[in-house]
């Protein structure tokens, strides 16, 4: 069968301009390039799908959100934002939640498509694992040869429109920060292995660490979350400064020091990254690097609203606030 992609190649065009041409976007098109489409289809025989059309006209008010995490306050602000803004048009979203397993982000999307979403926005980090993310691309492709679009906030790795968080720099900027107070000694709470925003944040405060000519980090990986930070906590040693690479594994890791006699800033620094809302209430205030977390889910729906003919990756740095849970070394 004929596919819309087949006819892109063909005509030389995007998916998005092919789609638009064939399935009645309301989005305009040049003459040239329309014409292109149209001759690459009538050579290849192919047949427009009607369902395509209805949700390439916009017909469809409803977005598709897939996040790894709705318990993570990372997330819940995320999908804030995205469900600003769509309440400003009048849209409704549908979320999901893959309890990270990409296996159900997948199918997530298979879904979404299947109920002719308007859109499909996907927040979180990808994995090492090249195989999985091809999968997950071609499911994406799939969805959006009926007209459908999607945006990201992560890594640039889907094709897709996609904010993409400043994680190896926030850190590395943490990393300098940490140092200016006097810190020689590093644990970082590096998360799984295989996730790559843990990974590049990781990388980015190690690497800075490295350039100083200081020890390189302990490095503790362990789970994504509150429970993963307070395991990795046990098993630091000789650090006088945690860097946790998200604010959920720091709060692990303070409740940890404490149930242990070990006290924050006092005995050890402790630092995260997001800035996430629930920190307003933690004592002692947590040093992280903020992230808005909100304007980036509300600027990743707007994307994906938006259907450019050009794919975009847009970078949000971090800023380094440093709170009551770090100083200088005893």
């Amino acid at each position: 069968m004929v596919t819309l992609e087949d006819v892109a190649r063909q005509a030389g065009v995007s998916l998005a301009t092919a789609s638009r041409v064939l399935n009645g976007s309301t989005r305009q098109v040049g003459a040239s390039l329309r014409a292109k489409v149209e001759l690459a289809a009538a050579q290849l025989g192919y047949r427009t799908n009607v369902a395509a059309q209805t949700l390439a006209r916009g017909a469809g008010n409803v977005i598709g959100l897939v996040v790894h995490d709705l318990t993570d306050p990372y997330f819940a602000a995320l999908a804030d934002g995205a469900m600003r803004v769509a309440d400003s048009k009048g849209l409704v979203v549908m979320v999901g939640t893959t309890r990270r397993d990409p296996e159900r982000e997948i199918s997530y999307v298979s879904a979404l498509n299947a109920q002719r979403v308007r859109a499909v926005l996907l927040a979180g980090s990808r994995i090492a694992d090249p195989h999985v993310t091809r999968r997950l691309r071609e499911e994406l492709d799939r969805y959006r040869e009926t007209g459908g679009r999607v945006a990201c906030v992560g890594q640039d790795l889907l094709g897709a429109d996609t904010v993409v968080p400043g994680n190896r720099e926030g850190a590395a900027a943490l990393a300098r920060a940490l140092t200016g107070l006097g810190h020689r000694r590093f644990a970082v709470l590096a998360g799984p292995a295989g996730l790559i925003t843990a990974r590049d944040r990781a990388t980015g405060f190690a690497g800075v660490l490295a350039g100083l000519g200081l020890p390189a980090p302990q490095i503790v990986h362990g789970s994504f979350d509150r429970d993963g930070g307070y395991a990795a906590a046990a098993e630091v040693s000789g650090a006088t400064c945690v860097f946790a690479v998200n604010d959920v594994m720091a709060v692990g890791a303070l409740a940890a020091f404490r149930d242990r006699g070990i006290r924050v800033p006092h005995d050890i620094s402790v630092a995260g990254f997001d800035d996430i809302v629930t920190l307003r209430d933690l004592v002692p205030a947590l040093s992280t690097v903020r992230l808005p977390l909100a304007d980036m889910g509300a600027r990743a729906l707007e994307l994906a609203l938006d259907a450019a003919e050009e794919i975009r990756a847009e970078s949000v740095a971090g800023e380094v606030v440093l709170r009551e849970s770090t100083r200088g070394p005893a």
